[in-house]
């Protein structure tokens, strides 16, 4: 029976009750956690000001001005529109509504002071709960005013970006223009509008997994999970010594020895931080800690893979006279670099928080991106030891792989200074996803979108499902050619 290959004290049906009870717990927490940002998001269909070209007219005593749009906006929360004042003082009160012409209902109206507005000046009005049912609902914005002429402000307009489904009517003429006005919101988020129907079902499909493999178990049939589990059991001194080994290594004889997981990453950043944020003006808000935070995933990334990379030529001794299964020398390489990666999150918490970012209930989710890493390092680790094993030279082509992936990742420069012809390689970069997703933690203090979450753990599954078929297939012959 396959059950006495086992050791008595691997009780699968404890470890199976554990993993489900852990899964509900992470579930729930995740609810509470997430938050707002599991629900809504800033909506797509956010219609952006125009810039201004003319001014449209004085809005004087008995003067309406009517602009008619159609927006792509769930749940509308603002209306802004840009004003001139002909650089002169203006006296009086102006009135901004927005109906929905649909049912002819009142949505929004906001008084103004026309003295307070300034040339170029934008005024806003908006609602403490956002509006919904205007999805496609055409709205109308109307704007008037009591001054006299002479002392009143015109609202801007845009000649040459005539929009779909738009019209703007001045006192009953139709005019070819836009307003140089902006409508945002936001809109819901279809993952976590049926979050508790995905947590069930993806429950069951894991307690039907579990169950079936405790029978499995019983009946002394082969299960993936209890033969990972058994190695896990049974390697767990020498993983431990291969991982403490590995970390000792990387600072035998260097007099501050584990400091430099702390040192390395912020001379790295201030350095750069030196260098791009004085030579090139980036303008991204907190750039230190956007800086460091890049650094320390790529870093990560660099040294965990680089380090698999030679894992299997490395222990060629062990592995041509000890049986061990081969995947835990990659294995152990990705642990102790993940061992550097929790220090070097010291100095990036410092940092934060010396830049006046306190810390949030967001903190809680990096350990999910960090899991997600090391399942993506240790994939791409697989395939690059056991390529590395035929072939030498993948050693010197990873060094210049390296270099590209990280000039291509927006580490120490913003996203939006890419040009539109190589900006899709960020939709193919696991890395702009992991370091995006620490960034969103730390510095905006919330929770990622939901769909962020599966791209990251996609990725990661991705590359270790081809990093583990190719290390399989080549295992055997690793001992012909070390």
């Amino acid at each position: 029976m396959l059950k006495k290959n086992y050791s008595s004290k691997l009780n699968v049906k404890k470890i199976a009750i554990l993993i489900f009870t852990v899964y509900v717990i992470l579930a729930v927490s995740f609810y509470f956690i997430a938050g707002y940002e599991l629900h809504f998001r800033k909506s797509k269909g956010n219609i952006n000001m125009l810039a201004p070209e003319a001014a449209a007219a004085e809005v004087t005593n008995g003067v309406v001005i009517e602009q008619t749009f159609t927006p792509k906006i769930q749940r509308l929360e603002s209306i802004t529109v840009q004003w001139s004042t002909f650089y002169r003082q203006n006296f009086g009160i102006v009135s901004m509504e927005l109906y929905n012409l649909q049912n002819n209902s009142l949505l929004m109206q906001k008084k103004f002071d026309v003295s307070q507005i300034t040339e170029g000046g934008i005024t806003e009005m908006s609602v403490d709960e956002p509006i919904e049912y205007i999805h496609n609902v055409p709205l109308m914005l109307r704007i008037y005013g009591d001054s006299v002429a002479g002392s009143a402000a015109s609202p801007l307009m845009n000649l040459s970006n005539r929009q779909k489904d738009f019209s703007l009517v001045v006192n009953g003429q139709n005019f070819d223009a836009t307003l140089c006005f902006s409508a945002t919101g936001e809109d819901y988020i279809w993952t976590g509008l049926h979050y508790w129907k995905f947590v069930v079902a993806f429950g069951l499909i894991i307690g039907a997994y579990l169950l079936v493999t405790y029978n499995r178990y019983k009946n002394g049939k082969k299960s993936m999970l209890v033969h990972l589990l058994f190695a896990m059991q049974k390697y767990r001194f020498l993983i431990k010594q291969l991982v403490s080994r590995d970390f000792k290594a990387k600072y035998k004889r260097s007099i501050l020895g584990i400091f430099w997981s702390f040192l390395n990453p912020l001379l790295t950043m201030i350095v750069q931080y030196i260098v791009f944020s004085n030579i090139f003006k980036f303008d991204v808000p907190y750039y230190q800690v956007y800086l460091i935070s890049g650094i320390i995933v790529f870093n990560y990334f660099s040294e965990a893979c680089g380090m698999a990379l030679t894992s299997i030529i490395g222990n060629a001794n062990l592995i041509t006279k000890v049986y061990v299964p081969k995947y835990i020398y990659p294995l152990t390489r990705i642990l102790s670099s993940l061992v550097n990666l929790a220090i070097s999150m010291i100095p990036l918490i410092m940092i934060a928080l010396l830049s006046g970012l306190l810390p949030t209930k967001a903190y809680l989710l990096i350990p999910f991106i960090f899991v997600c890493l090391a399942i993506f390092c240790l994939g791409l680790g697989m395939l690059l030891s056991a390529t590395m094993v035929f072939f030498r030279d993948i050693q010197f082509l990873w060094g210049v792989l390296t270099m590209i992936w990280m000039y291509l990742t927006p580490i120490f420069y913003p996203v939006d200074i890419l040009p539109k012809s190589i900006s899709w390689v960020l939709n193919i970069n696991p890395l702009y996803y992991y370091i995006s997703f620490v960034r969103k933690c730390i510095i905006d203090g919330v929770s990622p979108e939901p769909m962020m979450y599966a791209q990251c753990f996609l990725f990661s599954i991705a590359f270790l499902a081809v990093g583990a078929f190719v290390f399989k297939k080549t295992q055997d012959k690793f001992v012909l050619y070390l």
